[in-house]
């Protein structure tokens, strides 16, 4: 026997995470798809997630591995269909019976406009939803947390995902003031690659940057340095070419974003009420999403705003959580929801 169940879904730049309800977190998947160029009914699909991840940068002529979602947001509706299809198909076959067509939330940036939220929801049906609500990302990774955000108490929470960094200050169910910025992880990788560029005259991919940042990235320079071997181009002689980098190659190559983040959370800062800032003070800040682990980025973040800072447990999971306890009366009660 089917049972009715509500999926939670945090749709990312870079991650799909999926949310159950009675199940918790069922599904992790990187954002990404390959297809053999066609058109219509001759396009043909080759993987989704992981699969598709790996393919990236290493596909033959005809095969094009891509993200579908840029900076939060939709960016080729097609594509974020069929792979939000073959996601849900794949929790069918391996968690429990659900009905066919679920009920779905999804998180959205604060930064994304009508129409993309509107982009969002359809694609959510199309993909064979029985009905799509949407959910400020900020709320969801705050619910997600464990905050309890329908308290008279203020809380700045901090989002910062591979497209966007969003950061809000939370209080009785609603957001009181927020910022947005379509800045995050992937601008990092976009700047290790660059000072790759710089420093070493070498090309590398974005799953290299990615990689690098992941081994040996972190937000400040230390005495304890970390060093990474690095394969990539050789931009004068057009051959294979490997370096070294250390921890604090890194840090300086991430700098720019990282003073990007902090300068929005003290803007958010500058427009709060008084007391919710006094509220702040005892409560600090908490980090969500998958940038939150970077080494040393909740100490910088403390140093410039003189606050406390908390990086959430499982703080990649914390959006899909927190959409999938929006469906709940207890949460939805509080929580500004747009139906399709």
């Amino acid at each position: 026997m089917k049972v009715k169940r509500s999926i939670g879904i945090d749709l990312g730049t870079a991650n799909t995470v999926f949310f159950l309800k009675g199940k918790g977190i069922v599904l992790r998947e990187k954002s990404v798809a390959a297809t053999e160029l066609g058109r219509g009914k001759d396009k043909r699909w080759n993987a989704f997630g992981v699969e598709a991840q790996r393919m990236i940068g290493r596909t033959p002529v005809g095969i094009r591995a891509v993200r579908p979602l840029e900076k939060g947001v939709i960016a080729d509706f097609a594509t974020t269909v069929m792979m939000l299809h073959h996601f849900i198909g794949q929790m069918r076959k391996s968690r429990a019976r659900f009905e066919i067509k679920p009920h779905v939330a999804i998180a959205v940036p604060s930064v994304a406009t009508a129409v993309e939220r509107r982009a969002v929801e359809d694609v959510i049906i199309e993909a064979g939803a029985k009905s799509a609500v949407t959910v400020e990302t900020i709320l969801a990774a705050a619910i997600g947390a464990g905050l309890d955000v329908a308290e008279a108490r203020g809380s700045l929470v901090v989002n910062i995902g591979a497209g966007t960094t969003e950061v809000g200050l939370i209080c009785l169910g609603g957001i009181v003031t927020h910022r947005a910025i379509r800045v995050g992880g992937d601008d990092m990788d976009e700047l290790i690659a660059r000072f790759i560029k710089k420093e070493h005259n070498m090309k590398i991919g974005e799953a290299t940057a990615e990689k690098t940042k992941l081994e040996v990235g972190r937000a400040l320079p230390s005495t304890t340095l970390e060093t990474i071997a690095i394969r990539g181009r050789d931009l004068k002689t057009g051959l294979p070419k490997s370096v070294e980098v250390t921890s604090n190659d890194i840090s300086q190559a991430i700098t720019p974003v990282i003073q990007q983040i902090i300068s929005v959370i003290k803007s958010v800062l500058e427009q709060a009420p008084a007391e919710l800032v006094g509220d702040v003070m005892d409560s600090g800040i908490l980090l969500t999403g998958g940038v939150a682990p970077l080494p040393d980025l909740d100490t910088v973040i403390a140093q410039e705003t003189g606050l406390p800072v908390t990086v959430a447990e499982n703080p990649m999971d914390c959006v899909a959580m927190g959409v999938g306890q929006v469906l709940d009366s207890s949460s939805a009660s509080f929580v500004s929801i747009s139906y399709s």
